[in-house]
């Protein structure tokens, strides 16, 4: 489930990713939550929100910086979620603490 493309090729050094990346950086993270049904019903377990409710949080904005908070909760989600996404978990990072602007 490769998300490439989604970035810019910019390093995360060199500028910090726009706000429309940093929700579109989110927005993948949902995809890669969902996408295995032991990380969704843990993701559903944790916010209380049944699949239903999924679609309509994911327009709030503090709901995108909930998700990546979610995997920078779990190490080895986030840094499986940064390998999916082809970027270096910093790069998630930086859009997770963007959300939160």
């Amino acid at each position: 489930m490769q998300q490439r493309g989604l970035l810019h090729t910019k390093s995360p050094r060199k500028a910090p990713p726009t706000r429309a990346e940093a929700e579109q950086i989110a927005i993948a993270a949902l995809t890669f939550i969902a996408s295995d049904p032991d990380r969704l019903a843990r993701f559903l377990d944790l916010t209380g929100l049944d699949p239903s409710g999924l679609r309509a949080a994911a327009a709030d904005p503090a709901f995108l910086r909930a998700i990546l908070d979610h995997l920078a909760g779990h190490e080895p989600d986030y840094v499986a979620f940064a390998a999916d996404l082809g970027a270096p978990p910093e790069r998630v990072e930086a859009a997770r603490l963007m959300l939160g602007d």
